[in-house]
């Protein structure tokens, strides 16, 4: 696995993002909806949405940066615990949004994506420090 297959992720993640906000973004006028605009489950929703975009920027930002630096060897752990962070904190968001006790797993994708960008900082300082 190498850092191209985390500028598809990136986009699929874009991809995602915008087809999951086309729901909320009907109802999001109606005060009520999903218990009101500070409930549990309305902001578990929005994080979700937001962490498809955003966590997608960071693997675009992996991917395109391994490939500036003309870094390709080394990259299969950190490029899959990026993923794996993209992939994961949607699911538990969405899943936490319905079920509160899910949230005990945000651990997965903080700890992968944590150790993906210490990874990442020690394969690219002696490059850039």
């Amino acid at each position: 696995m190498g850092a191209d297959v985390n500028v598809l992720a990136a986009w699929i993640g874009f991809l995602l993002a915008m087809v999951s906000g086309v729901i909320p973004g009907l109802f999001f006028r109606g005060e009520k909806w999903m218990g009101g605009y500070n409930s549990w489950e309305r902001r578990l929703t929005r994080l979700g949405h937001i962490s498809l975009f955003g966590l997608g920027f960071i693997n675009l930002a992996f991917g395109l940066t391994m490939r500036s630096l003309g870094i390709s060897e080394n990259l299969a752990l950190p490029s899959f615990l990026f993923i794996v962070g993209a992939i994961s904190m949607p699911i538990i968001c969405y899943m936490s949004a319905w079920k509160p006790i899910v949230r005990h797993l945000f651990f997965i994708p903080v700890v992968s994506l944590l150790f993906a960008t210490v990874l990442t900082l020690v394969r690219i300082w002696p490059i850039l420090g």
